[in-house]
């Protein structure tokens, strides 16, 4: 396939995003004035040219988040609600420039980049609505000697790295609860798609936020910023949504200073499938689990665990509906598949289908790179998948639906829980107890039974073991931004 080459109205979405740095409320360009390419990944031409910031841009974004966290901490907490709920309003506005922009960057098909924006956006109401509802206690103490206030009080100035899969949902989900609490942050979008980030702040800045509360440094090098930015004793949060071994590093510079931290980080989501499952609910939400995204999402079923007696049931129905998915550039019509974020990711899914049949599984389709000018893998479908490929111990993100089998329920339990991540799993089954064992059992900070796709700004968002720690979204995410005061008022 030849891929389009951009139309007029895609060519004048792009021209008016801002591409320069957004520090103390002005849009400037990186000292040196240098610049990187944003791509296409399904054609590979560049689509724009973003300011390349450097050590000491960071530091002046920080110096200008520094400046303003006294004066947004004292905002009243409803001038702060309604903040959010202007640029909520605005990102309902400008919807349809916001999918198109990340389709264009990152690849995902239109009606998927459409479900993020109504996704991201509803951080943005959610925390409008949680900023208001920030609550402490007041008591007498055991002792009758005096009464105990316990506030709650924003962190201060935050450091947020953001991914490139879901460029709006996961810079939302970190600046909405950041506002909400009084924190004032800089934020550093991935290489990759940083342009819907841009487009994004400023949406913020047209909704009234003040100069400094949000900075916004663009890079090449994540390290050259993040690192002064780290190291600066100033900040006193940091979050990251990213690699686990990235993660790691960041946590041991984080503890240099002691900083608060969230860590979204990565994920190996096993897919279980038992005897008694719905299968038509069970093919739909696999489907679901695996192919958004295009597979590439921490939160992708990485691992399907099928129990043995209808594991060629099951596969046969999911190929049948792989086999009809059509391959393309995100912004044509009825594309299913866009292209992977770059030629590692491509290079990587071949390498695991290779390691896979090679350890004895079934090519069932796909498992090759597709024609085109861009970065296209085919959806892919493999059976009988060996418990030593690499698969069943290496995040995928791409588009490869892997089966292997089980026989008991603690079979199905000790596969699921054999890897060093937590993020989520998900279950199907029609038997109640058997899914509530399941919430027990499975080592996970999310589940999803009998469903595909869980996530929502109402729901805490996060891992255990090596998936990360903290909580995004839901009434714990505001928490992840606030610090507890004790104070003591004696009686007498």
């Amino acid at each position: 396939m030849k891929a389009a080459e951009m139309n007029k109205a895609e060519k004048a979405v792009l021209e008016r995003i801002p591409t320069g740095l957004f520090i103390a409320g002005r849009w400037q360009d990186a000292t040196g004035a240098a610049t990187f390419d944003v791509r296409d990944p399904a054609t590979g031409e560049t689509i724009a040219r973003v300011a390349d910031g450097t050590a000491a841009d960071a530091t002046s974004a920080l110096d200008a988040a520094v400046a303003a966290q006294e004066g947004w901490a004292a905002t009243p907490a409803r001038t702060r609600s309604e903040i959010l709920r202007r640029a909520w309003e605005l990102v309902q506005q400008r919807a349809e420039d916001l999918a198109l922009v990340m389709t264009l960057e990152m690849g995902k098909p239109i009606a998927e980049s459409r479900g993020e924006v109504a996704y991201g956006g509803e951080f943005l109401r959610w925390f409008s609505e949680e900023a208001v509802r920030i609550q402490g206690r007041y008591g007498q103490n055991p002792e009758g000697t005096g009464n105990m206030i316990v506030s709650q009080h924003p962190v201060g100035p935050c450091f947020f790295i953001t991914p490139w899969n879901f460029p709006l949902a996961m810079a939302t989900r970190k600046i909405a609860p950041a506002l909400a609490a009084g924190c004032t942050s800089v934020i550093k979008p991935p290489q990759l798609t940083p342009l819907t980030t841009l487009l994004f702040v400023s949406i913020l800045e047209e909704a009234g936020l003040p100069k400094g509360v949000v900075n916004v440094v663009t890079s090449s090098s994540s390290r050259s910023v993040s690192e002064p930015i780290i190291a600066d004793p100033r900040l006193r949060k940091l979050s990251f949504t990213g690699s686990t071994g990235v993660g790691k590093q960041l946590i041991a510079q984080a503890s240099e200073n002691v900083l608060r931290v969230s860590m979204e980080l990565g994920g190996n989501a096993p897919l279980v499938v038992f005897e008694d499952a719905d299968l038509d609910r069970a093919v739909d939400g696999a489907i679901a689990a695996k192919f958004r995204n295009i597979g590439q999402a921490c939160t992708a079923a990485n691992r399907i665990i099928v129990h043995e007696d209808i594991a060629e049931e099951f596969t046969a129905r999911v190929a049948e509906r792989v086999r009809a998915m059509t391959v393309g550039r995100g912004t044509d019509a009825g594309v299913n598949i866009g292209p992977l974020i770059d030629e590692d990711a491509v290079a990587k899914a071949e390498r695991l289908v290779d390691d896979a049949v090679a350890k004895g599984a079934t090519l069932v389709c796909g498992g090759h790179r597709a024609q085109g000018d861009g970065t296209f893998f085919a959806p892919t479908v493999i059976a009988d998948l060996s418990r030593d490929a690499e698969i069943m111990s290496e995040e995928i993100f791409g588009p490869i639906f892997a089966v292997t089998t089980f026989r008991t329920e603690d079979e199905a339990v000790e596969v699921a829980n054999d890897t060093e991540y937590g993020l989520i799993s998900y279950v199907f089954t029609e038997n109640l107890a058997r899914g509530n064992r399941m919430i027990d059992r499975l080592e996970t900070g999310m589940m999803g039974l009998n469903v595909g796709v869980i996530s929502n700004a109402a729901a805490p968002f996060g891992g255990v073991k090596q998936s990360g720690v903290g909580r995004e979204g839901g009434a714990e995410g505001i928490g992840e931004y606030l610090s507890t005061k004790y104070t003591l008022v004696p009686t007498s």
